[in-house]
């Protein structure tokens, strides 16, 4: 995979693409079978995620383009993200990333629509501490560091700029993340490595996906 995608990044047209094909399709289904197995591992947690198959989680090669300046066609690296909803989801859940020198698993919420965001900061200002406890405990917090994602410059609509949780109402995503080295990826000890990872997310995914239920709704994530 990693050679394909080393390749792929220096020859990123479609000729190249329609020359590879078969090699494309012997990495892409490779990557299929590793997130079969992550996706066994992730049904250990939550069993949630058994009803998955990893075409529910993989992301397609192509690149949307329409609206970028960059014109590349395809990505440059193979990517699952991995939610009770499939991988169009916009509840928390998890991400698998590899390409070459810039490998890492994820977990989180990543851009959230309007009303989903509403809701997380909603809980943030409910009980913001059980977050803060949750990001600053030992072993999460030497484990993946601080929380990532963007940050509004400005208190976001409905808040004081001096509110206690001011800091963690004013991302726009709320993720971590954990980097892989090249060479767990090539004896393929990542999908234990994030296996674990996942298992360290857990209060934390379950903080994000508390926020997003509706309780008019009888729990069902939106």
């Amino acid at each position: 995979m990693l050679e394909f995608l080393k390749t792929l990044a220096a020859n990123n047209h479609k000729d190249w693409m329609d020359a590879n094909r078969d090699w494309y399709l012997e990495c892409r289904g490779f990557f299929l079978k590793e997130v079969e197995e992550l996706l066994r591992g992730l049904s250990t947690l939550d069993s949630d995620y058994g009803a998955l198959s990893p075409k529910d989680c993989v992301f397609r090669q192509n690149r949307d383009i329409r609206f970028s300046k960059d014109k590349r066609p395809y990505k440059e690296n193979f990517a699952a993200y991995f939610s009770p909803e499939g991988k169009k989801s916009a509840g928390p859940g998890f991400y698998v990333h590899i390409q070459p020198e810039g490998s890492f698993f994820a977990g989180g919420v990543w851009m959230p629509p309007a009303e989903e965001l509403k809701k997380i900061r909603q809980e943030i200002d409910y009980a913001g501490k059980e977050l803060m406890e949750i990001l600053k405990e030992p072993t999460f917090e030497g484990y993946f560091g601080s929380l990532e994602g963007e940050q509004l410059k400005t208190s976001p609509r409905g808040y004081e700029p001096n509110h206690l949780y001011i800091e963690l109402l004013n991302y726009k995503s709320f993720i971590v993340t954990k980097p892989l080295g090249e060479d767990v990826v090539k004896s393929g000890q990542y999908k234990e490595i994030a296996l674990e990872g996942f298992s360290k997310m857990q209060p934390f995914l379950g903080f994000l996906k508390r926020a997003l239920v509706d309780a008019e709704g009888g729990g069902d994530l939106l």
